[in-house]
């Protein structure tokens, strides 16, 4: 009677219990069912077909086990995570007090560089300030070439001495590009990403 690790292969993965069927390697007909997961590892790594390690409290009682880690498939890499996954990287001022007029629309790429954010990002989350020469105004936030009118819309600004500030999840284009229309006002704008969603 001993602890031991074993590895296997992830054949499915329930994320309400947290539990996984794994096919063990040494034993290729033998699928271990409901065991459960380590709370370190998040929904989207008990992807089917990964690798994984199991470790056995008792090697004689197969039930008593827990994935404690997965891990690339060899040469195929992990399969593809579904689409939603949240990162939080280090903030970084995309836009700095950046003037857009009234009705006018400017584009920002906002991976790659220092950003943290990758290529290939679905969105990114933000903080937004802006400032206005008259009220009311607001920003209207889209994926370049995207809707304006029905994405993500930031303020009204009532006052010409205030700042509006908020937080929201900007949708990316296939080049990591937003566009940001000023509407009411010509807006001073500042943005600062902390995360994004692949």
């Amino acid at each position: 009677m001993g602890v031991t690790i074993r590895r296997g292969i992830i054949q499915a993965f329930n994320p309400g219990t947290y539990q996984a069927s794994v096919l063990l390697f040494e034993a290729t007909s033998h699928m271990l069912q409901g065991v459960p997961v380590a709370n370190s590892l998040d929904g989207s790594s008990g992807l089917v077909g990964a690798l994984c390690a199991v470790l056995f409290f008792d090697e004689h009682n197969p039930q008593d086990a827990v994935v404690i880690a997965t891990y690339a498939n060899g040469l195929s890499g992990l399969p593809t995570p579904p689409p939603g996954r949240l990162t939080l990287v280090n903030g970084v001022q995309q836009i700095n007090n950046v003037a857009i007029s009234n009705g006018a629309t400017s584009t920002f790429t906002l991976v790659g560089g220092s950003s943290g954010i990758p290529p290939g990002a679905l969105a990114t989350l933000a903080r937004i300030s802006f400032s206005a020469s008259s009220q009311p105004a607001h920003l209207d936030i889209a994926p370049h070439g995207g809707n304006l009118a029905q994405t993500v819309t930031c303020g009204d600004l009532l006052s010409t001495t205030a700042r509006w500030q908020g937080q929201a999840i900007l949708p990316l284009d296939s080049n990591g590009q937003i566009d940001i229309r000023a509407v009411g006002a010509t807006c001073t704008v500042t943005l600062t990403t902390c995360g994004y969603i692949s």
